[in-house]
């Protein structure tokens, strides 16, 4: 049977699909993938696949290097000082500033973020940016405040330095600040932990799922803690600040005792 094609009309469908990105004839015989095959095709025997020659850490491990320095700080200037000068996690070399705290040492309530953005690496603080902004008006709407006298909080993070272009901490990367801020809450000496979003859950409690978690009290570092819903996130989804000043209420009520 002819096609019935002539030769333009044919070159316009070649054209056509050279232009979509055919550019290379497979084979003169069109296969029709939906027949079934006569006899199954033999299966290739397995190749041993060589294992991976195990690599030997070299030097101090990066996690005991921060345990020893951490517990070495005697006070809240000592921790920073100790931290600015931690060798191991290349987070700084692409960082402005070490984001160390905001708000006053010895505060009841100590909220503990992720990591950096862009305002807080320029300013040296945590939550200093638009989400900074909604969790000061978060707190004040009970009466708390970084600013506070009476009533005041104490901010830091799982990571004191911006991660390059606000991507996630990574495991080594938390595993590695973790004792810091392990003494952290020690030497600060909160009454509770309220802690924002995923990363700080997951430093600090293990878990993940930060809409599940949210407004159910657990312990963490022997402390009372409360996940709640990150600012951020709030900007992004403001139906959940109905969600956020539950867990506001409750944080109150735990205070008042």
């Amino acid at each position: 049977m002819e096609s019935g094609l002539d030769f333009y009309t044919a070159k316009a469908l070649l054209d056509w699909h050279v232009d979509l990105g055919a550019d290379e004839a497979i084979g003169d015989v069109p296969i029709n993938r939906y027949e079934v095959p006569k006899e199954a095709p033999k299966m290739a025997k397995p190749v041993p696949v060589a294992e991976a020659p195990i690599v030997q850490q070299h030097g101090p491990d990066p996690v005991a290097v921060a345990r020893d320095m951490a517990q070495s700080a005697q006070d809240l200037d000592g921790l920073k000082a100790v931290m600015a000068a931690f060798p191991h996690c290349d987070l700084k070399n692409g960082a402005r500033n070490l984001v160390f705290c905001d708000g006053i040492a010895g505060a009841k309530i100590m909220v503990i973020g992720e990591a950096p953005g862009r305002e807080e690496d320029q300013q040296g603080k945590p939550f200093v940016g638009p989400a900074g902004q909604l969790l000061d008006a978060m707190f004040a709407a009970i009466d708390y405040g970084r600013e506070n006298a009476e009533n005041p909080i104490y901010i830091t993070n799982v990571l004191p330095w911006r991660p390059p272009q606000n991507r996630d901490p990574n495991p080594d990367e938390v595993a590695m600040m973790l004792p810091f801020l392990e003494r952290h809450v020690a030497l600060a000496n909160p009454e509770v932990l309220v802690l924002m979003g995923n990363h700080a859950c997951h430093a600090l409690l293990g878990l993940k799922g930060i809409t599940k978690l949210r407004g159910t009290w657990s312990e963490a570092l022997g402390k009372p803690a409360l996940p709640m819903l990150h600012p951020a996130y709030l900007l992004r989804m403001p139906a959940a600040k109905r969600e956020a000043w539950a867990d506001l209420l409750s944080l109150q009520a735990k205070l008042r005792g």
